[in-house]
């Protein structure tokens, strides 16, 4: 009963805090990923401008498609894939929101597979 009591007070506190979610914030501008392969550092850039989205990494530059299904949810497909990996789409899900930066999960469509990331706005 006692370890009852203690939780309450603990809940009540959890579920009244809202992750902030100014997804609209972000779907323009200029953005930076870092994340890392194999223990070494990678970045890539991109410039999203509602429907378009434009990435620099490894310098190449490629552009995807940007179908937005909610204010927080999106699919980005490759406009000119090279190989068969690059024909899948990726859902993609804004978690929550900063003023500069937003934390989101991503996967294959279809893929039950998640990762996790935070992207920074830079422009």
């Amino acid at each position: 009963m006692k370890k009852i009591i203690f939780l309450l007070p603990l809940l009540a506190l959890v579920s009244c805090y809202n992750a902030e979610h100014n997804c609209k914030d972000f779907k323009n501008g200029k953005f930076k990923f870092e994340f890392e392969v194999n223990g070494v550092k990678k970045t890539t850039i991109f410039e999203r401008k509602d429907t378009i989205e434009i990435e620099t990494f490894d310098g190449k530059t490629d552009t995807s498609t940007v179908r937005w299904v909610s204010d927080c949810e999106y699919i980005l497909q490759k406009k000119h894939p090279k190989n068969m990996a690059e024909e899948k789409a990726i859902s993609m899900k804004i978690l929550n929101t900063t003023k500069d930066s937003y934390t989101f999960e991503f996967g294959m469509v279809g893929s039950e597979e998640k990762q996790r990331g935070t992207v920074h706005k830079i422009e």
